[in-house]
């Protein structure tokens, strides 16, 4: 079995990934600052301790490692955007310097294949209903996003014939999380089905079984394919009204439904480039699916 290192492998997107790869035969090692606690995941783990510092020698985290998946990210918790609270040197020092030396490293100890968990946040600001694709130019209005962005074009400068990359740029990722963790809507599900006013918002949403399964087409595609690339994984365009009418169905809760959020406002997430490779998201079904499976 081919051994994966992915760090961030017990954070929110991380663990979709592990799971998913261990469910396809993949000998996963997890990298982190903390071990996962006993059945966290569905199969035992391998686990290296790895951290984002530009100053760590961290060769050793790498060895008998064929593929590396990037997926760890320091943050204050819940926030991604403006998730350098008061600390935006520190947030940079750990998420573009540090993930830069774990590429390098990898690269130095003949991993042959990286693939960067990025964000749709590289594009920053566009115009309303503008459709995201991998050939725009990234304008990000926040330091995550240039971060991300950074880091792709690090990435990027280091691929090669001998250490493939690609980065993913996913958002909105949901599903169900792991043992004693909150999915992403707990707090929107617990405030509607309390009669709390919701204030209505469109997103981009994907599964995170999505995000897993484009993870695992960086790592059997065809290098040519793929090497040096960029691809946007996400599903639909949804609002809070849409998600909360399929909770209200599952749960016959009497409360009304906020109004629509503005979709045309919302700039969809182009997807093709991915799908020519085979890639296919669930869709509205997928999304019904999992809302009643967390109700």
């Amino acid at each position: 079995m081919t051994r994966v290192l992915v760090s961030g492998g017990t954070g929110y997107a991380g663990r979709f990934i592990v799971e998913h790869l261990l469910a396809n035969g993949y000998k996963v090692t997890v990298g982190g600052r903390t071990a996962p606690e006993p059945g966290f995941f569905s199969k035992d783990v391998a686990f290296v301790p790895l951290r984002l510092d530009p100053d760590a020698e961290q060769i050793e985290a790498f060895d008998h490692v064929y593929y590396f998946v990037h997926a760890a990210f320091d943050h204050v918790p819940g926030k991604y955007r403006d998730g350098e609270g008061d600390d935006p040197e520190g947030f940079q020092r750990a998420n573009l310097d540090g993930t830069v030396r774990l590429f390098e490293t990898a690269r130095d100890a003949g991993v042959r294949r990286c693939v960067f968990l990025s964000s749709r946040a590289a594009y920053g600001q566009q115009p309303p209903g503008t459709l995201l694709t991998e050939d725009m130019h990234g304008k990000p209005d926040t330091l995550y996003g240039e971060v991300k962005l950074q880091a792709e074009r690090s990435l990027l400068s280091l691929c090669g014939h001998g250490f493939v990359t690609a980065s993913l740029r996913a958002t909105g990722i949901y599903g169900p999380t792991g043992p004693g963790r909150r999915h992403k809507w707990a707090r929107l599900f617990e405030d509607y089905l309390g009669g709390k006013p919701i204030t209505p918002r469109a997103s981009t949403e994907v599964h995170g079984d999505d995000v897993a399964r484009a993870v695992r087409l960086m790592l059997e595609a065809d290098s040519v394919r793929i090497n040096g690339e960029t691809f946007n994984v996400s599903d639909v365009v949804t609002d809070t009204r849409e998600i909360l009418s399929i909770l209200q169905r599952a749960t016959h809760c009497p409360h009304p439904l906020p109004p629509p959020g503005d979709r045309a406002a919302c700039n969809p997430m182009g997807t093709c480039k991915i799908e020519a490779l085979g890639w296919k998201p669930g869709g509205l079904e997928l999304l019904r699916a999992t809302i009643g499976q967390l109700a």
